[in-house]
């Protein structure tokens, strides 16, 4: 199949990043004129991000980051965009030179992007380059949500995960690929899922490396001790963490006007979550600094800090935090322990058709930045089992 020119059923037009200068004029404009809020003495992270974290990490955004080196990286994989259900879609599609390569479609979640996956693409698609056997390979897609990025804004109401799962399949359909995998976390894994959910006859298997598992009435008092750890993770989540679900699944427009003007607050309200989910120290330590900004910039590019955060609200309406719908998926898990609430495999099993469970001692949210061998290694392992 010549993936350069069309998918099977619509245009798939080629794609090329090419911001104009004037954008990036205009960022390190606003950048200079940020009008800092004040901060408490001696509260770190206690209220929100530190205000001094962000001015240093604001000022090496405007002076030291190369957004064309970036963009340059991202241009090195094949990009198309194509409508999907009246709805523009932004994707990566890399094959693999092995011909029996494996399709899979990854999903990335907020406030994640395509970014998110640069040092897992070539290891996936060429695992003979990278000291791994051709017969791991896969094909990949790596779409951007609707209203995310360049596939971003939405243009009606109603993308929910359901609907984002629909138009996966139909985009996998497209390109050719009849049965294949889904691999994703945070809203990304939601959407892996319910592609197990919706189309089961063409999923191979579900790997996911964020699952939610509620505990049902009456199962508490019976937890061990770890997954008791587990369960008060998500209680704290719950009493101190979900101010950004709050305000996104209520009010994103509101919200939108502040951070799609102010790139300051762009930065700080993205970068505050690489600072609570992942393993340790500060966000630009568990991952790498330069691709945390390319991360902000597919939001700050695109104007599409509002449009991703109706995510949220379509996910409240839809029922996106109800307890799960049995899958019979063939389902993997990584669980990465500094993730927001590690799932309680007792629990995921109510739900889900678990054939493949790992447990890391490193790790977070973010798992393709920060640990992107392991997260490779569990992906290659799950599904060699299942091709």
């Amino acid at each position: 199949m010549d993936d350069q020119a069309t998918t099977r059923d619509g245009a798939a037009e080629p794609f090329r990043i090419g911001i104009p200068q004037e954008d990036l004029d205009d960022l390190r404009d606003r950048l200079a004129r940020t009008r800092w809020p004040d901060q408490l003495p001696g509260v770190g992270w206690d209220y929100g991000i530190a205000l001094e974290y962000v001015q240093d990490l604001a000022a090496y955004w405007r002076t030291g980051y190369d957004w064309r080196a970036q963009e340059q990286r991202l241009n090195a994989f094949p990009q198309f965009t194509t409508i999907v259900d009246g709805q523009r879609v932004h994707f990566l599609h890399v094959r693999s030179a092995e011909l029996d390569a494996l399709p899979l479609i990854i999903t990335h979640g907020w406030p994640g992007s395509i970014a998110e996956f640069l040092n897992i693409i070539g290891p996936l698609t060429d695992p003979v380059a990278y000291g791994g056997d051709g017969a791991d390979a896969f094909h990949l897609v790596v779409p951007s949500i609707p209203g995310f990025g360049f596939s971003g804004p939405t243009t009606d109401t109603g993308w929910n995960v359901r609907r984002i799962a629909g138009a996966w399949d139909e985009l996998m359909r497209r390109l050719g690929y009849q049965r294949y995998g889904a691999q994703g976390g945070d809203w990304g894994s939601g959407i892996s899922r319910e592609l197990g959910l919706a189309f089961p006859g063409h999923l191979v298997g579900v790997h996911l490396n964020t699952l939610y598992t509620p505990v049902p009435s009456g199962e508490a008092g019976r937890l061990t001790g770890d997954e008791k750890a587990r369960h008060d993770a998500e209680q704290s989540f719950r009493s101190t963490g979900i101010g950004y679900l709050l305000v996104q699944a209520t009010r994103p427009q509101t919200l939108a006007y502040a951070l799609t003007d102010s790139p300051a607050g762009q930065l700080a309200w993205i970068t505050e979550k690489f600072g609570e989910w992942t393993d340790g120290g500060l966000p630009d330590e568990a991952v790498d600094r330069d691709q945390l900004l390319t991360n902000v910039m597919l939001y700050w590019l695109t104007g599409t800090a509002g449009s991703s955060a109706r995510l949220y609200y379509e996910g409240a309406r839809a029922g996106a935090w109800d307890p799960p719908t049995r899958s019979t998926a063939p389902t993997g898990v990584a669980v990465f322990p500094h993730d927001i609430a590690p799932p309680i495999r007792r629990l995921a099993e109510l739900s889900n058709n678990i054939v493949h469970w790992s447990e890391f001692e490193h790790g977070g949210h973010f798992a393709a930045m920060e640990v992107p061998d392991l997260l490779v290694g569990d992906v290659r392992e799950f599904f060699g089992h299942l091709r």
